[in-house]
């Protein structure tokens, strides 16, 4: 920038704000070595033939870019989603998985037709004023037709990750049923309608949101989720991840974050802190059933084996059966 004029740096400043074409900045001044430098040191970025402010965030610049390269798109799906801040999930493994790190955009029906890159997707679809909203200067749809635009696109066990953090967020199943009911044509929406009926704001974090999907493809019985104990003299402050009453199992999903530390010592001091927890729920007379990421996306797990055997154990208990209660979750994502 300290090459240019004042004039032109003051314009390209107010210029950039917004995704430009190569011409547009000739049009100020620039030539083709300035903008390679104005890149390089990172003053511009350059994504989908456009030029914006380099103080942009890279993920918002890349979406930005590519809606600007198609004229009458909105963003969409899981770039809406990101930009919203709730959480999206896809099975990598799967063959026909969707590009999650695209960037995603809806166009009117009318548009000449549907595109899908490593890079960039393209939908045709109808877009409501209620589909509609803003993110600053950029046109995306809102939550509840982001949401529902995954659950149409995604199979449950993925979707199923973007219901449950919109459910948590505040938004509502009436929002996310009057969207389903503008589609009620559209390939996918009977996938997208059992997402919405599925979905539970007390799934706390993305592994249970997929443990949910994965105990319901199963045929196990759906648990109750978030739920305390009684030790007889109150009740215990930890909340089990998913209780089975009728078999007296409790499961719970270890995720990645749940004994990081920052040294050794703190990591076997959460290790301990665990294993007393383990011990206070056993004395409940409770079946536990630890798991991870691997128990949940791993076709070869024993994971369904392992709570199965747990509920049997279960049944046989002739002890008095614990008191619980189920409780709210905290209105954020779990580690």
């Amino acid at each position: 920038m300290d090459r240019l004029g004042y004039d032109v740096r003051e314009r390209l400043a107010v210029v950039v704000r917004t995704p430009q074409r190569r011409a547009a900045l000739r049009e100020l001044g620039l030539g083709d070595a300035d903008l390679r430098r104005l890149v390089r040191r990172g003053a511009l970025r350059h994504h989908h033939g456009r030029y914006v402010d380099g103080r942009l965030d890279e993920q918002l610049a890349t979406i930005a870019c590519a809606q600007a390269a198609y004229p009458g798109s909105v963003v969409s799906h899981f770039s809406a989603a990101r930009l919203a801040g709730i959480p999206v999930w896809t099975d990598r493994g799967r063959p026909s998985g969707a590009p999650i790190d695209a960037a995603w955009l809806t166009r009117p029906p009318e548009a000449p037709r549907n595109q899908r890159r490593a890079d960039i997707v393209v939908r045709r679809a109808g877009l409501t004023a209620a589909d509609l909203a803003g993110h600053g200067w950029l046109p995306v749809t809102r939550l509840a037709r982001t949401v529902v635009d995954l659950a149409r696109e995604l199979p449950l066990r993925e979707s199923i990750v973007t219901v449950d953090g919109a459910l948590r967020t505040g938004t509502t199943l009436a929002e996310l049923h009057a969207v389903a009911g503008r589609q009620q044509h559209w390939p996918g929406i009977r996938r997208a309608q059992y997402a919405i009926t599925f979905g539970d704001p007390s799934a706390e974090s993305v592994l249970e949101s997929i443990a949910r999907a994965v105990f319901a493809a199963a045929g196990l019985p759906a648990p109750l989720l978030q739920v305390q104990f009684f030790d007889g003299s109150g009740w215990m402050p930890e909340r089990v991840d998913f209780w089975w009453p009728w078999f007296r199992t409790v499961g719970e999903a270890d995720g990645l974050a749940k004994y990081e530390a920052n040294s050794p010592a703190e990591r076997r001091l959460l290790l301990r802190k665990s294993h007393r927890r383990d011990q206070r729920l056993s004395d409940r007379g409770v079946e536990l059933v630890h798991f991870g990421w691997e128990d949940v996306v791993d076709p070869r797990s024993d994971l369904i084996a392992r709570l199965r055997a747990a509920f049997a154990r279960g049944e046989s208990r002739t002890t008095e059966p614990p008191r619980w209660r189920a409780v709210p979750p905290p209105q954020a994502d779990a580690a």
